[in-house]
């Protein structure tokens, strides 16, 4: 699951960063309003976390020009900013949260979880598709009640695809979510992966639509 962190405080940013990755994010960081409105125009994210006080571009000015060019990632605004007024000028302005600083990690990840999960449909941080249940908050795995254990890598991949219930994932969208946009994109590598998975939890839950890509059984 990619998130995009926009935050110029380095001390910040490493705290969020590590809270998030160890949450089963993969996370991508920009440090000022420039790079973001760029890097959440023209690539892919499960959900945002943004920072209003940024160089070049303010976190409003970005906000708006994301949703103005019909970007719909979730969006949690994070700012020192805690005024109701400000809170509310950043859900008019396209916002899906808003965290004032200074803040509980514990909270922004949970809020971040949230986002994603209403974003696909679900009401529950338990997931379930046939046989095969996931628990998003403590991140485990279970198939017929019965708990397998996974690689992060391996968890991340059955988290991107139960968040995309119904559709069907190409390798590239999924190589991109496991490496991101810089990482590895081979095709043959996610097969791999997928395989691998397979032989742990059983193949019959994770189904391959050829030429299109992979999805969850539902059965």
């Amino acid at each position: 699951m990619r998130i995009l962190l926009v935050e110029d405080d380095d001390d910040i940013a490493d705290d969020v960063v590590r809270a998030l990755s160890a949450s089963g994010c993969l996370v991508e960081r920009a440090s000022d309003g420039d790079q973001a409105w760029f890097l959440g125009d023209t690539e892919d994210f499960a959900a945002v976390v943004l920072d209003l006080g940024l160089p070049r571009l303010d976190g409003f000015s970005v906000l708006k020009r994301w949703r103005a060019s019909g970007r719909t990632m979730p969006v949690l605004i994070l700012s020192a900013r805690s005024a109701w007024t400000e809170k509310v000028d950043g859900i008019d302005a396209g916002a899906d949260d808003y965290l004032a600083k200074p803040f509980e990690i514990g909270e922004l990840v949970a809020r971040v979880r949230a986002l994603v999960r209403r974003a696909s449909g679900h009401a529950s941080s338990v997931l379930t598709f046939g046989r095969l249940t996931l628990d998003t908050t403590r991140m485990s795995v279970a198939v017929d009640g019965t708990p397998h254990k996974v690689s992060p890598l391996e968890y991340r991949l059955l988290d991107y695809l139960a968040h995309q219930p119904g559709r069907t994932v190409s390798a590239g969208e999924l190589a991109e979510h496991l490496h991101g946009a810089e990482g590895v994109s081979d095709a043959n590598a996610v097969e791999a992966l997928v395989a691998r998975l397979r032989r742990k939890i059983g193949r019959d839950l994770i189904e391959t639509r050829r030429g299109f890509g992979y999805i969850l059984s539902e059965n």
